[in-house]
């Protein structure tokens, strides 16, 4: 694919211009808003993201599921706490509605007391009526292997999955990703195909890298993924773009980033494609004071 094509289907971020979507819990490092995931169904838009505080305060204490006429002032209709999810941690859930109208809101959990995650499922007629007791394990990880962040797409009358997989078989090498593809016939019984994507020797994503979002572009298969290049860079990775024709052989364009933060990183990029053509893209950003916020763009 040409470089000008990229550029129409993945537009350069200008967070200068971006929209408050939601803010911090609080004003400081370690107090976040971010991780979204967004759909859009009959006219609304719903977004899903995450609520977070400093290590020691409650980590990713809450999902938060609200929807938007306009995709920029959002009136939240669902929270789930982490005491609810029996999880140390919530990380970056997935929303998606089903071609049949089932909406699922997928959430990585932490297990207690340990380095691994492990990705469930809930299932409603509505995204403002989710239950919490009735929620199933749908990616367990293994004792080798931690799972979370799944981007959920469904075409071609199946579903694609693409996760950060995470080896704990090394203590203090646990912050190392790869990003692993999988297939589903229903969404939720899932066959791993291997790797998709991995970080770069020498570059600014060596230390892993996290897919955040896919889209088409005819036969080519864009993806927006986080990268960090040591274990400091840890919860302030930057924006990449990566391509392919097999969505499970991805590889990353150019030697740099495409986004990127004045005071930090720049995460979590997704993209919600609109019926006019338009895209509106979410993302976490760190703030100058060390927060980090959700904000939006409309290309």
């Amino acid at each position: 694919m040409k470089e000008n094509d990229l550029q129409a289907a993945v537009p350069p971020l200008q967070p200068d211009r971006s929209v408050l979507a939601v803010a911090p819990p609080q004003d400081g490092p370690g107090h976040w808003a971010g991780a979204p995931s967004s759909v859009l169904s009959e006219g609304v838009i719903y977004l899903a993201y995450r609520l977070r505080r400093p290590i020691g305060q409650g980590r990713g204490y809450a999902i938060v599921v609200a929807r938007s006429l306009d995709g920029e002032r959002f009136e939240t209709i669902y929270t789930l706490r982490r005491e609810e999810a029996d999880t140390e941690s919530l990380e970056r859930p997935a929303l998606v509605r089903t071609p049949e109208g089932t909406w699922r809101l997928y959430i990585s959990c932490a297990t207690h007391n340990s380095k691994h995650w492990r990705v469930e499922v809930l299932e409603a007629d509505d995204p403002s009526r989710f239950d919490s007791t009735r929620r199933r394990v749908v990616l367990p990880g293994d004792p080798k292997t931690g799972v979370k962040d799944p981007v959920i797409v469904h075409h071609d009358g199946g579903w694609h999955l693409w996760a950060s997989c995470h080896p704990l078989t090394e203590a203090g090498e646990e912050d190392q990703m790869v990003t692993d593809y999988a297939t589903s016939a229903d969404g939720l019984e899932w066959t791993w195909h291997g790797t998709a994507l991995s970080g770069r020797a020498g570059l600014w994503d060596s230390r892993g890298v996290r897919v955040t979002a896919v889209v088409r572009s005819g036969d080519t298969f864009l993806a927006t993924y986080d990268g960090r290049a040591s274990a400091a860079e840890n919860y302030e990775e930057l924006t990449g773009l990566a391509t392919g024709t097999d969505p499970g052989v991805l590889a990353p364009v150019g030697t740099e980033p495409i986004a990127r933060s004045p005071y930090g990183g720049l995460r979590y990029l997704d993209i919600l494609e609109l019926p006019d053509g338009h895209r509106r893209l979410y993302y976490e950003i760190t703030k100058q004071n060390g927060a980090h916020e959700l904000r939006t763009e409309l290309h």
